[in-house]
């Protein structure tokens, strides 16, 4: 038998410390009402328009930067004294970063620290934590990375703008969001592919400037957003459909030809005709005629829906809310769910609801990173952090917000989370929550609210023997039941 508080870590992000007791409550009938619920206003998050137009500016002086380097001849070897000479023997410039480029470089991390701040405030104060907890996941499984310069502002408008408005929508609707954003365009370098046959394409070739088709983001469509690996597509497949999405590039960013020749305001969607590969493209056995943006537009609608997409997300929702080896039978029932509403989303949720294997208490899910502190930092009360408290925060514990190793995202399970040193960083985070805590939170009085009947003999002995307050409550947060879900 589970509880409410169950719903609540399982479903949720964890109860907050200032809620009812956990183990009251209808646990199916709260995971049901959150989808009937809004996410809340996300506050201090720029504007595409602002991170588009600080991009442009900082790939500019780039440009002017190297220009300048150009200009200067360093003397040669033969001239220089032994001083003057690096230790290697060879003649070498350093390179200089201008104060204006390391000035830009600052106004994007602090962009992108902006963003992570609104992400973990809205986290902590959510009245609809399942639906910020499938926000994540879906920012997860259209992962993108802020290393780069190029995606370090888009990176987290790709979630605030493709993912959250869609999170209850079709899944379809979402994908085209999220492959159209510039954060996906230029981290995946779709915004420099060009049709070999395209207008520019030629013009170049003449010129001895073959411009190369790019691969990325169709193969990743392909592999990791829709049908998933070994699912009956071939090269030729993830070839054709780079060629339907030639042209797709970011207005007003002028990296390459596709931003000299879009159209729209700085940060905009566009597509340049002028870069699109010509013809009918045949693309998992169906063919789509030619047509610009449309034809790769099409190939998206045709792989929203597809059977082996449906199997795809089905695994992997099922993986993150019921156990790393997914259930069958639970991957079959939202799988169906999915197929027979054509991807609405909202169906897929509720056929997840009603899975007894999510429910079951003997299969718990390890927690991440980012799911433990926020439920941690919702236990003790704590309802916003600073924006560079959060980007630490996150990097020490081993998961920076939107910097996942590979367009895969993030790993979900248990065996990527629960290494020694990855525990000792959590023991260690808990001891500093708890002292920001401080005496006015009573690990005693708490645990029955975040664990309800999870709550083991164990852990409330270790914390009635505590030596002071804070160290009961750095033990509850580090507790084999508070690191699990």
């Amino acid at each position: 038998m589970v509880d409410l508080a169950f719903a609540e870590n399982r479903f949720g992000l964890g109860p907050r410390g200032d809620a009812a007791a956990g183990v009251a409550g209808d646990p199916r009938g709260w995971a049901a009402a959150q989808l009937r619920g809004t996410q809340p206003q996300l506050a201090g998050v720029p504007s595409r328009r602002e991170v588009a137009e600080g991009l442009a500016d900082y790939l500019q002086m780039q440009r002017e930067a190297k220009m300048e380097a150009r200009d200067v001849t360093p003397a040669p070897a033969a001239m220089m004294t032994r001083a003057d000479m690096p230790k290697d023997g060879a003649a070498k410039v350093k390179k200089e970063v201008s104060p204006e480029v390391k000035a830009a470089r600052r106004e994007g991390r602090d962009t992108y620290a902006r963003m992570v701040g609104a992400r973990v405030n809205a986290a902590l104060t959510s009245d609809t934590p399942f639906l910020e907890r499938l926000t994540h996941f879906w920012a997860n499984h259209f992962a993108v990375s802020a290393q780069k310069q190029t995606t370090l502002g888009f990176a987290g408008l790709l979630e605030m703008e493709a993912i959250r408005p869609h999170v209850n929508g079709r899944f379809g609707d979402m994908l085209l969001a999220v492959e159209r954003h510039p954060a996906m365009l230029f981290y995946l370098d779709q915004a420099q592919s060009i049709g070999p046959n395209s207008m520019f394409g030629q013009r170049a070739a003449a010129r001895g400037n073959n411009r190369g088709l790019n691969e990325n983001l169709a193969r990743e469509i392909l592999e990791l957003h829709t049908l998933g690996v070994r699912t009956g597509y071939a090269q030729a497949d993830v070839t054709e459909f780079a060629r339907a999405l030639t042209g797709w590039t970011v207005a007003g960013i002028s990296r390459g030809p596709g931003g000299r020749f879009a159209s729209g305001e700085p940060g905009d969607f566009a597509c340049v005709d002028l870069l699109h590969e010509p013809g009918a493209r045949t693309i998992i056995g169906r063919r789509y005629a030619e047509g610009g943006e449309a034809q790769g537009r099409a190939v998206l609608e045709t792989l929203a829906t597809h059977p082996a997409t449906a199997r795809h997300i089905a695994t992997k929702l099922t993986r993150h809310f019921a156990a790393d080896d997914p259930p069958p039978a639970m991957v079959a029932r939202l799988e169906q769910a999915f197929l027979k509403s054509g991807g609405d989303l909202p169906t897929v949720y509720r056929a997840l609801i009603d899975s007894p294997e999510a429910w079951d208490p003997a299969s718990v899910k390890f927690r991440s990173p980012w799911d433990w502190t926020v439920a941690s930092l919702r236990a003790v009360g704590i309802k916003s952090l600073e924006p560079m408290v959060s980007v630490g925060t996150f990097r020490e514990l081993g998961q920076p917000v939107w910097m996942p190793p590979s367009p895969a995202g993030w790993d979900d399970d248990a065996a990527s989370w629960a290494g020694p040193d990855a525990l000792v960083r959590r023991v260690e985070a808990a001891q500093r929550i708890a002292l920001r805590a401080g005496d006015r939170v009573d690990a005693r009085a708490l645990a029955p609210t975040l664990l309800g009947r999870r709550l083991s003999d164990t852990t409330k002995t270790a914390i009635a023997r505590s030596e002071s307050p804070i160290t009961g409550l750095a033990l509850l947060l580090a507790s084999p039941e508070m690191l699990r879900r």
